[in-house]
């Protein structure tokens, strides 16, 4: 239920955060402890973007050591993501979006790898799986765009690929692609914050960022 209002009308929340209010009456369960030290300028990020991206990688697409990984968008979740599959031990971080000017800030979280969809006259899912000899292992999706979407579930190699969707998509949008794809033995998986438990899970994100 909402905790506040306006003019005797209850406001609600957007997907349960409403982080663009600057003073409001939380619930007790959206509260999460932290280390007291951590300096709230900095770790405020963690309560959404970072932890989804971050999250996607390590707790839902699960790269094995020495893995591929495409990240579609490099904005915050996307680096988030690609600081994921670095720290789960990808080998190869791809990093895939329309911005070139993004790609060099990417390198910092741990992408070895750019590819801008522009750039060819292809799908970019047959660009990727040129690259990595029939496709990747792992994608993580963090644009929203519904077309991105189906990229990063196409270019997951046939047999073992893991694309995991973060990006939300309009409303009326629909996902399309060949059935066969999924006989072929990909798997498609979607997650809300990175599938970490808020309460309990971001003091330890958390304590990551004090230990650099």
């Amino acid at each position: 239920k909402s905790r506040f209002s306006i003019n005797g009308k209850p406001i609600y929340h957007f997907v349960g955060t409403s982080t663009f209010s600057e003073y409001t009456v939380m619930h007790v369960g959206c509260l999460a402890k932290i280390n007291p030290e951590a300096p709230l300028d900095k770790v405020c990020v963690l309560s959404c973007g970072i932890s989804t991206g971050l999250g996607a990688s390590i707790n839902v697409a699960k790269p094995p050591k020495g893995s591929t990984v495409a990240v579609f968008g490099l904005g915050a979740v996307g680096l988030a993501a690609c600081e994921g599959a670095r720290i789960a031990g990808a080998s190869r971080i791809i990093g895939v979006d329309l911005n070139p000017n993004r790609f060099e800030e990417a390198r910092k979280f741990g992408c070895t790898e750019f590819v801008n969809p522009k750039d060819h006259n292809k799908p970019v899912q047959e660009v990727l799986a040129e690259m990595t000899n029939g496709g990747v292992d792992r994608s993580v999706e963090c644009t929203g765009n519904i077309n991105a979407m189906i990229q990063a579930f196409e270019c997951v190699h046939d047999g073992w690929g893991v694309a995991v969707l973060v990006g939300v998509p309009h409303k009326d949008a629909e996902f399309k692609t060949r059935p066969m794809n999924f006989l072929n033995e990909r798997t498609l998986k979607g997650t809300f914050f990175g599938n970490f438990k808020p309460r309990t899970d971001l003091p330890n994100v958390v304590e990551l960022y004090m230990k650099k």
